[in-house]
């Protein structure tokens, strides 16, 4: 049995007061694992959690095989450098070129020769689809370039995980599909597993191998996409069935 990549036990999250509690949850490798839920479920707080941003009230999480918040603070960095995140504000430097912003990990985090950070970053935006874009300013790409941007610098150390917080989020659906392609290509091509949090349907169906669902408090739903899209539990049914208010005009005929 290999080792899972996430691992949470009896995990509980939040601030002050509890979000989430007695959350057990794994992820196994080359897994594509969506975190769902409505707003302020708790999805995001855990995500903080999981990337070594917040550390749990109760319980446990390993990353990688380790305990992460046992860890002494020079190891869980070291362990970290194994994920990558993509934030759901892209977080890109404005003062620096698209390439100096996807380089900024190998920079800071390696010591390879500059003439092989440029071949990498290049190779990286090219698979993500902005070759010829290196030295543009992160304010004349549009969203979805930088949503790209911000998952070629969050991939560039070739992770064992990438964790990103609604990478579709507020985004054309024609550009949101291209950014779940180019997710599944990074496991196709990098081998990376991949957790994303979401309440994108089309997304969730379009890349996930399996789903989380959180509500009060808790987990209240695990499984394939066809599973929880089959659930008749009213939240997990709610969630799943959307359907979009039909316009007025329509109502009052």
């Amino acid at each position: 049995m290999s080792t899972p990549i996430v691992e949470c036990r009896g995990l509980t999250v939040g601030y002050d007061k509890p979000v989430l509690e007695g959350i057990d949850l794994t992820i196994e490798a080359g897994e594509i694992v969506a975190l769902l839920g409505g707003s302020g479920c708790g999805k995001s707080t855990l995500l903080r959690c999981l990337i070594g941003l917040l550390p749990p009230l109760g319980g446990e999480v390993r990353v990688l095989g380790e305990s992460l918040y046992e860890l002494s603070l020079e190891k869980r960095h070291q362990l970290l450098r194994r994920t990558g995140t993509a934030f759901q504000q892209d977080a890109l430097f404005g003062s620096m070129s698209v390439a100096d912003n996807v380089a900024l990990p190998l920079h800071e985090l390696t010591r390879l020769p500059a003439a092989v950070i440029d071949e990498m970053v290049e190779l990286r935006l090219g698979l993500v689809g902005l070759a010829g874009l290196e030295e543009r300013p992160p304010a004349s790409l549009s969203g979805g370039q930088r949503k790209r941007a911000a998952l070629a610098r969050a991939s560039i150390l070739d992770p064992d995980v990438m964790f990103c917080d609604e990478p579709s989020a507020g985004l054309d659906p024609a550009i949101a599909a291209a950014i779940d392609a180019t997710l599944l290509q990074f496991r196709a091509a990098l081998g990376i597993t991949i957790v994303v949090v979401t309440h994108e349907i089309a997304s969730i169906e379009a890349i996930a191998d399996r789903a989380v669902m959180f509500a009060r408090g808790g987990i209240v739903a695990a499984g394939t996409i066809k599973e929880l899209e089959k659930d008749e539990r009213e939240e997990v049914f709610n969630f799943f069935h959307r359907v979009a208010e039909r316009p007025q005009a329509e109502m009052t005929r």
